[in-house]
């Protein structure tokens, strides 16, 4: 009998350790630290259980079980520090946001130009594919982030009720017309480049395939063959069980997450980028594996997909979260980071219209990240 792997062990594991930790308000340093490892490994095993009952149920089903799944944990988060702040959090859906956006576009997008153009002198994508999703990422950025500090309905950087309600519509319409474009329309401009259309890609609309490893093809049809029935509902259980332990293990940790950045006497935006990382962590390690393989476009799907749900689908998810939260909900940028947004914007669309990049472009997007995380810190 083959032992079970980690990513059946560590949702278990974290849901067992959960129990006894939500009333025994554990305050060491050492249990917390723990405490912080289970929540990692419940993440990743998370949107690794999100990626098998996806490549099951097929597209475009499955880009949006890998979203949704990257969602509540995002959201759950973003709610849990809100609701057990002791600082003022109005603008932490903000700063997670727009940190998952600045990661995805500068980060994840460049380490993997970087390392798929080192190693194969080129990267090479399809400029269309990534020129639409790239468009529909400014889009809902620049909707959801820029505009409310622009409005006059409402003092500060907040939506008024009315443009709330229509900015989550807005959000949740291009999504979805991107989810039909990528996933039925034209399928074929999100594929790689060099294997054309006959690969057996995962492809992502904000998820993604966690772990990009060797799809199985047993029938030799030229697609990846998806798991059984059995090991899909296995998945989708212990989906449950990881989302469930990502939400309580998040609000055990939550204090001492705000401890950690206070006495560190960084901003309260950092936790923000905290989470952000965090949920990130297993597209990023997807994106840099395909990239090494030689296939960018779906490094570029991974990383701009991601994006998108976590501006398409989160912003949505916080408007209706807002109902029963208390306090004002800030969303607009300041000039800071609207100054950043755009210069991202315009690299990346320089970056994207040739359709293939040399290891500079790479670089210049994870310097922008490096500007992102040290103007944070040091605003």
């Amino acid at each position: 009998m083959s032992r079970p792997s980690w990513t059946t062990v560590a949702p278990i594991l974290a849901l067992v350790v959960l129990v006894p930790a939500w009333f025994a308000h554990p305050e060491s340093p050492i249990l917390l630290g723990l405490l912080a490892l289970l929540l990692v490994g419940a993440v990743l095993a998370a949107v690794h259980h999100a990626e098998v009952v996806a490549h099951r149920v097929g597209e475009p089903y499955g880009s949006l079980v890998l979203a949704v799944a990257v969602t509540i944990i995002e959201v759950g988060l973003i709610v849990t520090l809100m609701v057990t702040a002791d600082k003022d959090a109005s603008g932490l859906a903000r700063d997670t946001v727009f940190a998952a956006v600045m990661i995805t576009v500068n980060g994840i997008v460049g380490i993997s130009l970087l390392v798929g153009a080192l190693k194969h002198h080129l990267a090479v994508f399809n400029p269309e594919g990534t020129g639409a999703a790239l468009a529909t990422v400014i889009s809902l950025a620049v909707l959801c982030l820029v505009i409310p500090s622009v409005t006059t309905s409402q003092p500060g950087p907040e939506f008024t009720g009315a443009q709330l309600a229509f900015a989550a519509i807005a959000s949740l319409a291009l999504y979805g017309m991107f989810v039909f474009t990528q996933t039925i329309r034209h399928r074929d401009f999100f594929l790689p480049v060099e294997q054309g259309q006959h690969t057996p890609t995962v492809m992502s609309s904000g998820g993604g395939d966690s772990f990009e490893h060797e799809p199985v093809d047993l029938d030799e049809d030229g697609h990846a063959d998806p798991p059984t029935n059995r090991a899909a509902l296995a998945s989708l259980g212990l989906l449950v069980v990881s989302l469930v332990a990502v939400v309580g293990l998040a609000k055990i940790e939550s204090p001492a997450i705000e401890s950690g950045v206070a006495a560190l006497g960084f901003p309260q935006a950092v936790v923000g980028v905290v989470i952000a990382l965090l949920v990130l962590a297993p597209e990023t390690i997807a994106a840099v594996r395909a990239a090494a393989r030689n296939r960018v476009q779906v490094s570029l799907n991974l990383a701009l997909g991601s994006a998108m749900a976590s501006i398409g689908l989160t912003i949505p998810a916080i408007a209706i979260a807002s109902i029963w939260l208390d306090g004002p909900l800030e969303l607009g940028l300041n000039q800071l980071q609207t100054v950043l947004l755009l210069l991202t914007a315009a690299v990346a669309i320089l970056t994207v219209v040739p359709g293939r990049t040399k290891p500079l472009q790479g670089g210049v997007h994870l310097v922008l990240l490096a500007s992102f995380l040290f103007l944070t810190i040091a605003p």
